[in-house]
């Protein structure tokens, strides 16, 4: 089930407006693994592993994030990675 793993790189007002927890929060809600955590440039790192159409889900909420974040892009790249047991905040 835990086969499909997809990295995306979300740039724009996405840090300290609550966009990690609010990542997990969705992909928790479909069954996903993986991580999100924010990168020195100002990005948010977010990684999804699960059933592809759960993922795309996600990353279809990624373009809107939470109502304090202003998303203007987001780049996304599938990923060979062992998939993590739990989704976690880095």
């Amino acid at each position: 089930m835990h086969e499909y793993c997809l990295k995306a790189w979300i740039t724009g007002r996405v840090q300290g407006v609550g966009f990690r927890a609010a990542s997990r929060d969705q992909a928790l809600r479909e069954g996903l693994t993986g991580h999100a955590r924010n990168l020195g440039d100002g990005r948010v790192e977010v990684l999804l592993c699960g059933e592809r159409v759960a993922v795309d889900r996600v990353v279809r909420w990624l373009w809107q994030g939470p109502p304090s974040s202003r998303v203007t892009h987001v780049e996304c790249e599938k990923v060979d990675v062992t998939p993590p047991s739990a989704f976690e905040l880095g």
